[in-house]
């Protein structure tokens, strides 16, 4: 079995660089303010990517924000052929990641834990 490539977390890499700054300046959607991009994960093959963020607010201000995001692909993608030296631009889909928000409501739960012990 061949050795996993390092390319996909190249572009990654990439696309986080270039797409963290476009969506704070760059949109002029009121709905997208303060994103937060956590983590990009590529397709083996580099055709798509799933691009996980996060907003202070969360809940269902969270779910605006991604379906804008979402709405906004075409513009996205089309200033992201521009801007990077590949191939293909991969397709990309927003994905709102969950994993802050659980990880402040363990953080919570655990501080909980611990002053009820203490009492």
């Amino acid at each position: 079995m061949p050795p996993e490539s390092n390319r996909p977390r190249r572009v990654a890499g990439l696309l986080q660089k270039e797409l963290a700054p476009m969506i704070q300046q760059e949109l002029n959607d009121p709905r997208i303010k303060d994103v937060t991009l956590t983590t990009i994960e590529m397709s083996r093959d580099l055709s798509s990517a799933r691009v996980f963020v996060t907003t202070l607010e969360g809940g269902e201000s969270a779910l605006r924000v991604v379906n804008a995001l979402n709405k906004a692909v075409p513009y996205i993608r089309k200033q992201l052929k521009g801007r990077l030296e590949l191939r293909g631009i991969p397709s990309i889909r927003f994905v709102y990641d969950e994993s802050v928000e659980r990880g402040a409501n363990l953080s919570a739960l655990i501080d909980r834990a611990r002053h009820d012990d203490q009492n």
